[in-house]
């Protein structure tokens, strides 16, 4: 594992700011820019580098991020994935270009071949980047498994795994901190199979308590102020243990509990989910659920090259996690 002292040499600044940006600390200031440095820096030391090769030439793909920029910042599940894709295109010698949420119509400047798209897009987004080609592959979601190649990862048995674990080791008092995205229009928010299975198997065994399910959206400050919420609200009944849909929410959820002198995992167990670099940063190091953001990365730049060398028959493909144990759970 690389270390902070690693991290900062590649991004050029301090150690101290290293930490405090890893750690997400709300009182640091920093520019977008040189997070952005950090972020990228901690993701690519953490990357296993190949051997390059070099396909013939293709023409550009071009990466469509769900996210703005500085939403991608917030959310480092689609930086890593992105990284991925990156380092594949690099690794066959093919130039990549990419558009944010806030830049789409830029495409219209750009010879592409091929499409990754990362993210929830719209149905209008969706018909739109299909007009742009045929050769597209989407990461994260499935639109239409029978005509359109997609890479996921399954959220929705992953939280399973992880109830299991909570179950196993003797917790009967189970809690969520989730978040919701909402649809480009802004006015639908889109479903999240973390909570549809945590809310679905509990109830199976019988152990399901609404009181202590939180949702907002995928961010630290969320996961602070909803865990917060449920210490207020439930005192020296608060759930033993709590899921968060994200690893951005459980740094927050893990701040608030030892702001408030809450022993982690002697008295509340947490457990992330996606395992972004920072997770082995933060105090206590978090229990995570590996989702392997940059295999899937990697398998959709091989999936769109199939496409473009002549494939027409559309493929799902589904990338298995794994539940990493560090300190912040028993």
């Amino acid at each position: 594992m690389a270390t902070i002292k690693d991290i900062a040499k590649e991004a050029g600044v301090s150690i101290a700011t290293v930490s405090r940006v890893l750690n997400y600390d709300s009182t640091l200031s920093v520019s977008d820019e040189t997070k952005k440095r950090i972020f990228e820096a901690a993701e690519k030391l953490d990357y296993k580098k190949k051997t390059s090769i070099r396909k013939p030439d293709i023409g550009k793909i071009a990466i469509f991020q769900w996210h703005t920029e500085k939403e991608e910042l917030e959310d480092l599940y689609y930086m890593s994935i992105r990284l991925g894709v990156e380092n594949r295109s690099r690794h066959y010698g093919i130039e990549i270009v990419t558009f944010y949420q806030d830049s789409f119509d830029k495409w219209k400047d750009e010879d592409i071949k091929g499409i990754i798209a990362i993210g929830e897009f719209s149905l209008e987004q969706i018909n739109q980047l299909t007009s742009i080609t045929d050769n597209i592959v989407f990461v994260d979601c499935s639109p239409d498994q029978d005509h359109l190649d997609s890479i996921v990862a399954d959220l929705g048995r992953a939280t399973v795994r992880v109830l299991d674990y909570f179950i196993d080791k003797g917790h009967r008092e189970i809690g969520f901190i989730g978040g919701r995205e909402m649809a480009e229009d802004q006015t639908t928010s889109i479903e999240d199979s973390r909570e549809a299975a945590f809310k679905r198997y509990l109830a199976e065994k019988q152990l399901l308590n609404d009181r202590y399910i939180y949702t907002g959206k995928f961010l630290v400050d969320h996961g602070y102020s909803l865990m917060k919420m449920a210490i207020k609200e439930h005192g020296n009944k608060l759930p033993t243990a709590f899921l968060a849909a994200n690893d951005t929410l459980a740094v927050g959820v893990l701040r608030a509990l030892l702001e408030e002198g809450i022993a982690v995992p002697d008295r509340v167990n947490v457990i992330g989910m996606n395992d972004i670099s920072v997770s082995k940063y933060v105090f206590p190091t978090l229990t995570t659920v590996k989702v392997h953001t940059e295999l899937m990365g990697e398998t959709a730049v091989d999936t769109v090259l199939e496409r473009i060398e002549g494939r027409k028959i559309a493929k799902k493909i589904n990338i298995a996690t794994e539940l990493v144990i560090r300190n912040s759970s028993f």
